[in-house]
């Protein structure tokens, strides 16, 4: 301290703390010539003395203008140092930068001033304070002081043509301060990071590429900025970033993809159309290093499926095929597990292209992997249940595809038809509203006979009565108006010649006794006239009320459609078809005359010829017993087309 009092005046000391500007400035100047002497005797002792002065005296004063002066006068150091600077650079640049932090803002102004004039001086020495000064800048880039921003961009720009210029910079000392300020909300701090990550990515020696995963997420924070321009400024560097990443041969897709996932969920819809985009070109690019990420990835692109924005749903649409045509090996690190959970999960979306997407993956990987999606069966089986009660009748469709391709095994496809029979009971709207479009599609899906002679199967067990015979009405209305079971009504109506056919009937009689109209309508289409009539007879035990009356109606109503078309031509040869005519006139007692159901069926029985009447008389079994026939036709009898027994294969069968 003494030997620099003996070298500075006292004048100037008293000058360089004056309120004055001029006389702080000129003051300057003498300290920068009294340096400058110095250097060139070698003499860094008194040097060293100096600097100690203005920092401690001056730079660390409580009086503003000491301050002022105290940085101004470091600055004059540092140039009167010129060449020399560098190994005073430890003194001269901490309490400058100390001063960025000063609550009179005219003292952070010359502290930015003053490391200008240091910077240019020392050029590319200044690099062992870069992220002291980086940090500096970050904080002075939003001062409430525009003067003071101003000051902050000029020395902004100098740094940043120091470093680009530089070999001594470390990126990766850099970067995890970069990392920590990417979170920062402030606007003029995110323009300043942003400026830098583009002049650093410019830098062919500096591979920003390599760190992108350490600031990516805080670039695509910045897309749902207030500002137009920092969203304009971020966009711009992620585009650059992503045709970097499009031409180089070694990408980190995994921790990025890790990013983009959880951005692409983002309430901002610029942030997700990009993050979609990025997913879209890793997918393309990414091929195995995205594999184990291939769960999530999904996660992220089938809800964007469904997004108020066309563009994302186009590019989602997209990135969803790619990844789906990827033929991927759970010997690999495909995890179907996880796919299959996604899947699961996003079967509850709100969204119908959503969930019908999801179905898609299921089916897909039923195809490809179906050992491993049937190892986690019980974990998506009872979703894909509740599946069939989706509002939308084409996701109901393609659950219907996924449950035929599961239920190809046969302990799957008794449980399948065993759970919907379940879901049937529970929720009696499903069976209303879905319940033809479900058995009609798993017909097709899945051979209607098969379907139809497992339905009966449980059903004939069936103790909830009621259920049951709600379930048979709704079946023998399918079975005889659908057009997917015009082969199982052409088995059926041969079943008095065809063994295969009687087996049919058989298998499906004793079910459809729950219902007294759906056997009636089995043996009508059957043909067994015989016994349909004497099922008839035996309805006087029943009690006759409103649904029991509602159900003949729908029968009577369905005579008269084209399926019955055979029965009514089967009424020109009345006497060839004697039980047929007692049947039907056994229908019409039954109703009451007021009814529409009534004038129908009289008016179709008054059609029939009389003339073949006479002399013809309809053989009769020896018993009255309303099963007789069906005895008959299990032990093997022929039965002929009017639903007569054949007398002598009878009495061989009594034999």
């Amino acid at each position: 301290m003494a030997d620099a009092l003996t070298v500075i005046p006292a004048g100037v000391l008293r000058n360089l703390a004056d309120k004055l500007y001029e006389k702080r400035k000129n003051a300057a100047l003498e300290v920068e010539g009294i340096v400058k002497q110095l250097t060139m005797a070698g003499d860094h002792d008194k040097i060293t003395a100096v600097i100690n002065l203005l920092t401690t005296e001056f730079t660390y004063s409580p009086q503003a203008n000491h301050r002022k002066g105290g940085l101004i006068g470091l600055a004059a150091a540092t140039v009167g140092l010129t060449s020399e600077a560098a190994q005073h650079l430890e003194q001269i640049v901490p309490p400058v930068l100390n001063s960025f932090s000063d609550q009179d803002s005219r003292v952070r102004y010359y502290a930015c001033e003053a490391l200008y004039n240091i910077a240019k001086v020392v050029r590319g020495d200044f690099i062992i304070f870069f992220n002291q000064i980086f940090d500096a800048l970050c904080k002075l880039s939003a001062d409430s002081d525009a003067n003071v921003q101003s000051a902050a961009h000029l020395l902004d720009r100098l740094v940043k043509d120091i470093v680009t210029e530089s070999d001594q910079f470390s990126i990766e000392e850099f970067i995890p301060l970069l990392r920590e300020r990417m979170n920062v909300l402030n606007p003029y701090v995110r323009q300043f990071l942003v400026g830098w990550i583009t002049v650093l990515d410019s830098v062919p020696d500096i591979d920003m590429l390599g760190f992108l995963p350490d600031f990516l997420d805080g670039l695509f924070n910045m897309l749902s900025d207030s500002s137009h321009e920092i969203r304009q400024q971020a966009d711009s560097a992620l585009s650059e970033f992503l045709q970097e990443i499009k031409n180089s041969p070694s990408v980190d897709y995994g921790r990025m993809a890790e990013i983009l996932v959880q951005r692409a969920a983002s309430p901002d819809e610029f942030t997700r159309l990009t993050a979609i985009t990025w997913i879209n070109e890793f997918v393309k690019l990414g091929g195995d290093q995205l594999v184990p990420y291939y769960a999530d990835i999904l996660g992220a692109i089938l809800p964007c499926i469904s997004d108020k924005e066309e563009k994302i749903r186009v590019v989602a649409r997209e990135t969803n095929e790619e990844l789906r045509a990827i033929k991927a090996d759970p010997a690999e690190g495909f995890d179907v597990g996880a796919i299959l959970s996604i899947a699961r999960r996003q079967l509850s979306s709100e969204w119908e292209a959503t969930r019908i997407e999801a179905l898609h993956w299921i089916s897909n990987l039923l195809n490809r992997h179906r050992p491993e999606v049937l190892m986690y069966l019980n974990d998506i089986f009872d979703t894909l249940l509740e599946a069939l009660s989706d509002p939308s009748d084409q996701v109901v469709l393609l659950v219907l595809e996924v449950h035929a391709c599961i239920a190809k095994d046969p302990q799957h496809f008794r449980q399948l038809v065993v759970f919907l029979v379940h879901n049937f009971r529970v929720d009696n709207s499903l069976l209303e509203k879905r319940g033809a479009l479900i058995i009609r599609r798993l017909c097709v899906l899945l051979d209607a006979e098969r379907v139809y002679r497992e339905l009966s199967a449980i059903l004939e067990g069936e103790s909830d009565l009621d259920f049951a015979s709600i379930m048979v009405q709704a079946l023998n209305l399918i079975l005889l108006t659908s057009s997917e079971l015009s082969d199982l009504r052409n088995l059926l109506k041969q079943s008095l010649v065809n063994p295969s056919g009687k087996d049919l009937f058989v298998s499906l009689y004793a079910s459809w006794c729950h219902s007294p109209m759906a056997i009636i309508s089995l043996c009508l289409l059957s043909q067994t006239y015989q016994h349909a009539s004497t099922v008839i007879q035996s309805l006087v035990e029943e009690d006759i009320n409103v649904k029991f009356l509602v159900q003949l109606d729908k029968l009577i109503r369905l005579l008269e459609t084209p399926i019955f078309a055979y029965l009514r031509l089967q009424l020109l040869e009345p006497g060839r078809h004697m039980w047929l005519l007692k049947a039907l006139y056994g229908l019409l007692m039954l109703l009451p005359q007021q009814s529409a159901a009534f004038r129908i069926l009289r008016t179709r029985l008054k059609t029939v010829p009389t003339y073949s009447f006479g002399g013809e008389q309809p053989r009769r079994t020896s018993s009255g017993n309303p099963y007789q026939i069906l005895q008959h036709m299990t032990g093997g009898s022929q039965v002929t087309e009017d639903g007569d027994i054949n007398p002598n294969q009878d009495r061989c069968a009594k034999t």
